[in-house]
């Protein structure tokens, strides 16, 4: 984290938190005093160089919190006496989200096993098996061999057959002589039942028969996005239920060339925050639907073969004419 700080009427602290960048180069592109370079992220993204993604030039940033206000993934904050310029009513703000309406979702935990930036997080509680089965099983020791071959084939380990030692003077002689169940594993599915050489095991399974008084299976959980979500939407797009609401920050379009070259290359495939590149039939091809339009692809091609053109963005409130002027500049 690179942290800059200044005292005078006011205390200004600028921070850039580098593991939420997706290098997309906004901040560096629209800096007005240049303060801000983008590092080689491609580099970066392969371990090949241990670098901040942007640079921040000390001395000549002013701390005007232009890169702050235009960072849509809020890897750049600035502080003003101790509170963020989000919540200061004349700055910029950022409209874009992602959420997840709890109350319908399913906890199936498809968002947080897909997310790329593993943003999305789920916890799941389940009932007891035991509370939604019904059964008896009992073992006859006076038949039992203690074979062991009900607790191997046992599914779920709720069979266990140990060693009693009779004389504590000779424990090496000890065999098996002693088997347990243990009812809160066993899901009364009548293997050992089957298995059993001696015909030692009973074994009833009520379940159907009591099905309408056994309680039915009830699945609760938490299910949230951090700020590490970069809106790509691809777990609203996995989400069986429609749970999963995203709007990302820009409107517009990628143009991928069809090159050769491409596949050989894949810096922006390296780069992409959103798994949206990959090499499809010897070609570079884009999911539409998870792109961002961060440019953070743009930024790393090599040959300045990918063009983005972004159309409209989700920043709301710039009420400073000149910064309005600036910021204009990412849908030229």
């Amino acid at each position: 984290m690179v942290v800059i700080e200044r005292n005078g009427n006011e205390k200004r602290k600028l921070m850039h938190k580098n593991d939420k960048c997706v290098g997309c180069g906004i901040c560096a592109q629209l800096c007005p005093t240049q303060s801000l370079e983008l590092g080689p992220i491609a580099d970066i993204s392969r371990g090949k160089t241990n670098q901040d993604k942007i640079k921040i030039e000390k001395d000549s940033c002013v701390l005007c919190g232009l890169c702050a206000s235009v960072c849509a993934f809020d890897a750049l904050n600035l502080e003003i006496d101790g509170k963020n310029i989000q919540d200061l009513p004349n700055y910029p703000k950022w409209t874009h989200f992602s959420e997840i309406d709890e109350e319908n979702c399913i906890y199936c935990g498809k968002c947080s096993y897909s997310c790329p930036q593993d943003a999305v997080f789920f916890q799941r509680n389940l009932p007891k098996p035991t509370d939604l089965i019904h059964g008896n099983i009992s073992i006859n020791e006076d038949d039992c061999l203690y074979c062991k071959i009900c607790e191997e084939l046992c599914p779920v380990s709720a069979i266990t057959i140990k060693a009693i030692p009779e004389s504590s003077t000779r424990t090496d002689l000890a065999v098996p002589n002693n088997i347990e169940v243990d009812l809160d594993k066993c899901v009364q599915c009548g293997v050992c039942k089957r298995a059993c050489p001696q015909n030692a095991i009973k074994q009833v399974c009520d379940t159907c028969m009591y099905a309408d008084e056994l309680p039915e299976p009830e699945i609760t959980g938490k299910t949230f996005i951090d700020n590490n979500c970069v809106y790509c939407g691809y777990c609203k797009e996995l989400c069986p239920e429609d749970t999963i609401k995203v709007v990302k920050p820009f409107d517009g379009e990628m143009l991928i060339p069809e090159a050769e070259e491409c596949k050989d290359c894949q810096d922006c495939i390296e780069v992409c925050p959103c798994n949206a590149l990959e090499i499809k039939d010897g070609f570079l091809s884009l999911n539409e639907e998870r792109c961002i339009l961060c440019g953070a692809c743009v930024n790393a091609c090599p040959l300045d073969a990918l063009q983005l053109r972004r159309l409209s963005m989700k920043l709301e409130n710039i009420t400073n004419a000149s910064w309005q002027k600036i910021i204009g500049k990412l849908l030229e």
